[in-house]
């Protein structure tokens, strides 16, 4: 195993939560439908769309595309594994460049702490 691709990002949490101020839709731009219902019953929406940002932002940075050139936010879901590890779920696009690239597995880890909320993506193949 060899690793094809890494991706950090860093956000300042309160930079998500004037964003969300301005514009409510931010959240419907970047999650997922699946991603949205947890959002919305979430006690710290900034802090949910922070991880989920920094998350998607770090695993568009290992494909070595960004967001933009047919990669999007929505190719992007996070969920969780029984234990509440973070699991990277790709499609569309990012999944094509994936498979083309023969990818097999996508490290996620996703961390916060009072300001900053951080993500780091390895992709192994």
């Amino acid at each position: 195993m060899a690793i094809a691709g890494l991706g950090t990002d860093i956000v300042q949490i309160s930079r998500i939560e004037r964003s969300l101020a301005r514009s409510p839709a931010l959240a419907e731009r970047v999650l997922t439908a699946t991603e949205l219902v947890e959002f919305v019953g979430h006690a710290q929406p900034a802090r949910f769309l922070a991880k989920r940002f920094a998350a998607k932002e770090a695993a568009a940075k290992a494909l070595g595309t960004g967001i933009g050139r047919g990669v999007s936010w929505q190719q992007f879901q996070i969920n969780h594994d029984e234990a509440g590890a973070p699991i990277l779920v790709c499609s569309g696009y990012s999944q094509e460049l994936l498979q083309q690239r023969q990818i097999h597995h996508c490290w996620l880890s996703i961390s916060d702490e009072q300001d900053y909320a951080c993500a780091t993506v390895i992709l192994e193949c």
